[in-house]
């Protein structure tokens, strides 16, 4: 990977990108009123799970496909993959999570870095976040790998940024948690590489009830 793409990755899976992150706790904020998150071991464990097992994996798999389809400039299977996504979503607070942020994304990154076909037709309209980030790497050449690791983890740094939050935890609580899940974000990496569309699946069955339970929580800080 060049300088350029390492740039680029940095700057769209930072923090501060305008997609909205900080606003969505995927569910995470019904766990720790439920006390199955108090502290960050319990926090960096649902995590491994979402990685490993569920709404993570899920995003690994439609990333890696949609890269793919951008790069060999297949309209119909990044349509297909596009519509795919949105299906996925388990609960409505989970659509309007992936939805919103990668619909943010695109009108961001088009402002801002625009590249050829970034005004394709699945493009237009709600975009699912993995599939908006794919496209955007492979329309900039940036590898595959280490595209998809840094996705995943922006996904883990925000929903620590959130549990941060919510138990509270410290700064460095955060931090040890987000160390924790380098090597789970690796392996699911490599796995997500070479996974087809058939590879979809999940267990985490948890981190969906807690989505479906946040969105009658009586009190909530975060959307999702």
């Amino acid at each position: 990977m060049d300088d350029a793409a390492l740039y680029r990755l940095m700057s769209w899976l930072s923090p501060s990108y305008p997609v909205g992150a900080f606003a969505y706790s995927h569910g995470i904020e019904w766990a720790v009123e439920d006390g199955a998150i108090q502290n960050a071991d319990s926090l960096a464990r649902w995590l491994t799970d979402i990685i490993e097992q569920g709404g993570g994996w899920s995003d690994a798999v439609v990333f890696r496909n949609a890269w793919l389809a951008c790069g060999e400039d297949d309209g119909n299977a990044l349509a297909e993959i596009a519509e795919l996504a949105k299906a996925l979503a388990p609960t409505s607070e989970r659509r309007l999570e992936t939805l919103q942020q990668g619909t943010a994304f695109l009108q961001a990154t088009r402002a801002a870095w625009p590249w050829p076909g970034s005004d394709a037709a699945f493009l237009n309209g709600q975009v699912a976040y993995p599939v908006a980030v794919a496209a955007a790497a492979a329309g900039h050449e940036v590898p595959l790998a280490p595209a998809l690791n840094a996705y995943l983890h922006g996904l883990a740094a925000n929903l620590i940024s959130a549990g941060v939050r919510l138990v509270p935890l410290g700064q460095t609580d955060g931090q040890k948690a987000l160390a924790a899940l380098e090597p789970v974000i690796a392996k699911t990496t490599w796995h997500a590489v070479t996974a087809g569309l058939d590879d979809l699946g999940g267990a985490a069955w948890l981190s969906d009830i807690a989505s479906m339970k946040h969105e009658t929580q009586y009190t909530r800080l975060f959307r999702s």
